[in-house]
């Protein structure tokens, strides 16, 4: 195990177990965030195709509907108020970066700024020693 992920002295099993979960958390809100950009990239993309689905409608005599798709759809905030651009936005500088700076302060406090004890601990112990592909780190 590198030093970077070796336990504090003193810092007993329930605040590495503590710390673990908290990064667990952490890593299940940095997958938000990248669902949320998906949202905001694939809803761009489909608010961009209804321009062709607005030229073909009306080249197809359609132009009741070119024109609802266009005064209805296109530009449409998905939220009140919002484009997703502000929601991932809101997202980023409010839950997102608490959520950060909360966990990088109980692991500055707790463990040294340590990151990912519980799973340094856990390679050691499920790591099959001497074996090739078991080493504790990169050589």
């Amino acid at each position: 195990m590198t030093d970077e992920h070796r336990r504090p002295p003193g810092l007993d099993d329930t605040t590495v177990a503590a710390l673990g979960k908290l990064s667990e958390a952490l890593e299940t809100v940095e997958r938000v965030r990248g669902h949320l950009y998906s949202v905001h990239q694939l809803t761009g993309h489909a608010d961009l195709m209804l321009d062709e689905a607005v030229e073909l409608l009306g080249r197809a005599g359609h132009q009741d509907l070119a024109d609802a798709v266009r005064d209805e759809l296109i530009g449409r905030n998905v939220i009140e108020g919002r484009w997703t651009y502000q929601i991932v936005e809101d997202y980023d500088d409010g839950y997102y970066a608490a959520f950060r700076d909360l966990e990088a302060r109980a692991r500055g406090r707790l463990a040294g700024g340590r990151r990912h004890l519980y799973e340094a601990e856990m390679k050691d112990r499920r790591r099959s020693r001497g074996r090739l592909g078991h080493e504790k780190g990169p050589q």
